[in-house]
């Protein structure tokens, strides 16, 4: 006979369901001695101060032993994983951050669930198992009670008439037993997350913690291969267009017997080398310039200044070099807020500072323009909001119209 899917299921259920409930039984009851021995020798020597003390270190070294042991009777028996929480532990324990680490634990929950909801949640799986066991004795009434000797059985059920009751209900009561078991079970988990994990603040706080983390790491290795590309295109792409200038330039020098149409075609063939080495050259200090990764921020802002079309009067304060990906952000501030006062504001000088105040990089470029920028209209200045909003930072423009204009970036820069 085959035993339709449905019905193994919710036998294995209840089986699994019941087994979890049976184990907790005695973890539940751990604490019932030590507060039951308590009350009993208060009453009688009358000394509670020594025997509340002994009592509550008796608690305090067996919370954590118990909790270990509930965790893994729900990750084990039902699949229920009770998060641990880690606080920080504090490198030096003063009143305030024991007070801090207390509130981050909260350890009294741990205490309540097993001095005081233990014993409650004990006596309902203790119900749970009194009904499977009455379903199950229902059951086999008839097979047990033929066990049982014969003036027995006969004081006991007289001519066996209330076997077939006893026997329905049995049935009864074990077709209610898988809903019960696991109405229960679903509770104490329940339970068990609230009181024995992290609340829900604390899971959110993590939560956050762990999306900043995956955030840097995501910017970092963006920032890997924009580097990774500049050096292929440097190493690579450059260097070839290099040797083709080079030998077209060889060919114009060296062969003065070529008609003049072929060498006004490869004259201009050089120059458009020429030129895509140039827009190359552009392109790669765009990616990521090779000075930045090699000497640092002021370096690369020195080279910036150096080609930018107007004067451009920079200073730079900082006390030792920051986070790669904060060097980035900021040398493509400046970068795109030079740019900007050259093609659009009509400039006629720019001021660039930088300098670091305490754990924070602030930038500060200045330019004397005809100023109407707007961060929100969705121009480059949204993509450098993006950008120095990707680390944390904030990022803010000041351009009344007629000028002047004022693009400031403020960067984490703890390591």
């Amino acid at each position: 006979m085959t035993i339709p899917t449905g019905l193994r299921r919710t036998v294995l259920r209840a089986q699994r369901d019941t087994g979890f409930l049976a184990a907790g039984v005695l973890p539940h009851l751990a604490l019932v001695p030590v507060w039951s021995w308590a009350a009993t020798t208060t009453a009688r020597t009358g000394n509670w101060l020594l025997t509340v003390s002994m009592s509550a270190a008796l608690v305090l070294l067996g919370t954590p032993v118990l909790t270990a042991v509930q965790r893994a009777r729900y990750r084990v028996l039902i699949g229920v994983d009770v998060p641990r929480l880690t606080p920080t532990t504090p490198e030096q324990w003063t009143w305030a951050s024991t007070a801090r680490w207390l509130a981050a634990t909260r350890p009294w929950r741990k205490i309540g669930y097993h001095l005081l909801l233990g014993p409650l949640l004990a006596l309902l799986e203790l119900l749970v198992l009194a009904v499977a066991a009455a379903g199950l004795a229902g059951v086999i009434a008839y097979a047990w009670a033929w066990a049982l000797p014969t003036g027995i059985r006969q004081d006991w059920f007289g001519n066996l008439t209330q076997l077939p009751a006893y026997t329905a209900a049995g049935l009864l009561l074990l077709c209610a037993l898988p809903w019960t078991a696991r109405a229960v079970a679903r509770a104490e988990a329940r339970l068990a997350l609230g009181l024995l994990g992290p609340s829900r603040a604390q899971r959110l706080q993590e939560r956050v913690d762990q999306l900043a983390v995956s955030r840097t790491d995501l910017i970092e290795a963006v920032d890997a291969e924009r580097r990774r590309i500049e050096r292929d295109l440097h190493d690579g792409t450059q260097q070839r267009l290099v040797s083709l200038a080079v030998n077209l330039g060889l060919a114009i020098a060296t062969r003065p017997d070529l008609p003049s149409d072929a060498r006004e075609e490869i004259a201009r063939a050089h120059l458009e080398a020429k030129e895509a080495i140039a827009e190359l050259n552009d392109l790669v200090r765009g990616l990521h310039p090779a000075v930045l990764e090699d000497r640092g921020l002021d370096a690369a802002l020195s080279g910036l200044a150096a080609r930018t079309p107007l004067p451009v009067r920079l200073r730079v304060n900082l006390e030792e070099r920051v986070a790669p990906n904060v060097e980035s952000v900021a040398y493509f501030v400046i970068s795109e807020a030079l740019t900007n006062a050259t093609k659009h504001a009509n400039a006629t000088r720019a001021e660039v500072i930088v300098r670091q105040v305490d754990e924070v990089l602030r930038v500060r470029v200045t330019d004397d323009g005809l100023g109407g920028a707007d961060a929100a209209a969705g121009t480059g200045l949204t993509g450098l909001a993006k950008r120095v909003g990707s680390l944390d930072g904030a990022f803010h423009v000041s351009s009344p119209v007629g000028g002047p204009t004022t693009i400031t970036a403020e960067l984490p820069c703890a390591r």
